[in-house]
Order: C-alpha cells, then sequence, then structure tokens
C-alpha cells in the first residue's frame, strides 16, 4: 500500500511541476484592464506576435478580462518589464479562435500541446492588441 501512495504521490508531484513549467516556463505577460468597480484587473497570459500586432488568448468567453474589454478596449501591457498602453480588439470565432490557437502553438510548442490535453480551449477568443 505504501509503495501504491508514494508512486500516486510522485505522479501527481510530477504532472504538477510539468504543468507549472508548460505554463510559466517560456515568456508570460501582464493584461491590466479595468473592473467595473474601476479597480485594476491584472491577467497573467501567454502572448504571440504576428504582423505587427500582439496577440493574447482568452481561453473562454466568459474570462473576466473579457467583460472589462468588451466595455473599455484600453488596457495596460506588462511585458518584459516595460508597461505599454494598448488596446484591444476582440477577434470573432471561428477566425479569431483559428489564428490565436496556431500562433501560442507555433511559438510555445510542446507546452502548448500540454495546457491543451488539461484544458479545454476550443472556445477561446483572439484578442489582437496594437501598442502604443
Amino acid at each position: 500500500m505504501r509503495v501504491l501512495l508514494a508512486v500516486l504521490l510522485a505522479g501527481a508531484v510530477s504532472f504538477g511541476v510539468v504543468t507549472l513549467v508548460a505554463l510559466e516556463g517560456l515568456e508570460v505577460v501582464v493584461v491590466e484592464t479595468t473592473d467595473p468597480t474601476g479597480a485594476p484587473r491584472r491577467t497573467r497570459t501567454w502572448i504571440a506576435d504576428d504582423a505587427g500586432s500582439a496577440w493574447i488568448e482568452a481561453a473562454t468567453p466568459e474570462r473576466p478580462f473579457v467583460a472589462d474589454l468588451q466595455r473599455r478596449s484600453s488596457l495596460v501591457l506588462e511585458r518584459g518589464g516595460v508597461r505599454r498602453p494598448c488596446t484591444a480588439e476582440i477577434s470573432p470565432n471561428p477566425d479569431g479562435h483559428e489564428r490565436i490557437r496556431g500562433l501560442l502553438g507555433a511559438r510555445y510548442g510542446w507546452a502548448d500541446r500540454w495546457i491543451g490535453l488539461i484544458a479545454d480551449t476550443r472556445a477561446s477568443l483572439g484578442v489582437r492588441l496594437a501598442c502604443s
């Protein structure tokens, strides 16, 4: 019984470590939006560049930062320790979803595939950022 518990514990720890490395091992940015009360909402996410724009993903349309952007499209992008004002444009599906999935898959490789095994991104949205 102890051996079984040790194997299960080692498996759980390994799963957690691989997931943490997948999520945080490559570039992660912070998107700061404004919630309905006017308070800042900070969301950590992956980012990909394409055709002169930065793109981020909302894993589901129900993500709170998406509602913030629907009310007010301005945000602050914190990338590499630099904060820049940006305007967001939510790209409609299916094109937005297909674009961001392709960009993140190409950029994050195995990490994107790993997270895809544990998170349902079928309804994700692509968000194009225009930053100054």
